[in-house]
């Protein structure tokens, strides 16, 4: 699996357990951290857990493991390490509150929405 199949697997996990405002950065040209952040959010923490287990499970199917993953107790911020492509998954007052988009503003916004399925 290459990189983009990897990312859209993600964002088709993410929108398949109705995550909230997907959005991919594409960071590449000003971070040595990762290639692309792939950003959601739920409306609880049970909500966020449940995101993050569809895009391990999902990965997992095509023998992808992430390198690591962080907070996973506490559901507020998740953060799942995928060498190249980390996946941030927010409860949506966090998220509010840290404003990744608005700290990587550098970043080019990738677009998404071929892979959002409209409701």
């Amino acid at each position: 699996m290459d990189q983009k199949q990897m990312i859209e697997t993600m964002i088709k996990a993410l929108d398949s357990k109705r995550a909230e405002d997907i959005k991919l950065l594409c960071i590449k040209d000003i971070t040595v951290v990762a290639d692309y952040f792939v950003i959601a959010d739920g409306s609880s923490t049970t909500q966020t857990k449940a995101l993050a287990d569809e895009v391990e499970f999902r990965l997992k199917q095509n023998g992808i493991e992430p390198q690591r993953v962080e907070g996973y107790q506490t559901a507020n911020w998740i953060a799942m390490d995928y060498g190249t492509v980390i996946v941030h998954v927010f409860y949506k007052e966090t998220r509010d509150y840290y404003n990744l988009e608005r700290l990587w503003n550098d970043a080019e916004q990738v677009d998404i929405s071929e892979l959002i399925v409209k409701e």
